[in-house]
């Protein structure tokens, strides 16, 4: 729908959005390890560390040569493994724009959980909607769209420059952009859209952000906060102007 590229919304309780960085960096660095190599070696990767939901609901059994960690823990270790640069740039593009400001408002330690929450949940959802799939389930989209739920919850009216379709560039307010990308998970998964897609990962991280950003963010922060922080021209304060006193030679009057 739209590519996000800046929001220009500062910060207003940290100063490095250092748990974000790192969630970018990890989810390269295990693209690089799980992808460059042979097919076998990615396949393996993909197959022991990625979510499939008929091993966690004991309708098949992953084989013993594929176990790289007990099959609970694939809840969080799918999301950091993508598929393609685009569908891993994509999702760490929208966690660059988005991230930053809902980890201002949570705070470090409450944004991890929060994204890691956000992912299991989407995870979840998917296992509910195809228990039987044996199709390993992979991508930080889960989390990544609950933390759209959660900005939109925040910060409806800050405005995001985005590409449109790609290529128009426009600067719009963050609840046209967000809202609408959000009803667009609802509407492909009741619709049947793209199989390579599991909308239904989407739909449940945003349930579970905007639930948990209600919970976990802090005491100081509104919601639907209304400050649109923009670059302003700076405005250089005039001298005040002395009224002139005259003097009477009776003395003061």
């Amino acid at each position: 729908m739209f590519i996000p590229l800046h929001d220009a919304n500062e910060f207003r309780n940290i100063k490095i959005q250092y748990v974000t960085l790192s969630l970018i960096a990890i989810n390269v660095v295990a693209y690089l390890l799980t992808t460059v190599g042979t097919d076998d070696f990615v396949n393996a990767a993909v197959w022991g560390l990625g979510y499939i939901p008929s091993t966690i609901f004991d309708i098949a059994e992953r084989p013993p040569e594929m176990v790289i960690v007990p099959d609970d823990w694939t809840f969080l270790t799918y999301s950091f493994l993508h598929g393609d640069i685009w569908h891993l740039g994509g999702n760490m593009l929208f966690l660059w724009v988005f991230g930053d400001n809902v980890e201002d408002a949570l705070g470090h330690f409450r944004y991890l959980v929060f994204y890691l929450a956000c992912a299991a949940a989407g995870a979840l959802v998917h296992g509910l909607i195809v228990p039987d799939s044996e199709a390993p389930l992979i991508g930080a989209s889960g989390a990544i769209a609950g933390i759209v739920a959660a900005y939109l919850i925040l910060h409806p009216r800050v405005k995001i420059w985005v590409l449109a379709l790609g290529r128009i560039p426009l600067r719009l307010p963050a609840w046209i952009l967000l809202a609408l990308w959000i009803l667009f998970q609802f509407a492909m998964i009741f619709a049947g859209g793209d199989e390579s897609i599991s909308w239904a990962a989407h739909v449940g991280g945003i349930v579970a952000g905007a639930i948990l950003v209600l919970i976990l963010r802090r005491r100081n922060v509104p919601l639907a906060d209304a400050t649109v922080v923009t670059p302003k021209a700076v405005e250089v304060e005039r001298p005040a102007q002395v009224e002139p006193q005259i003097r009477s030679p009776w003395g003061r009057q």
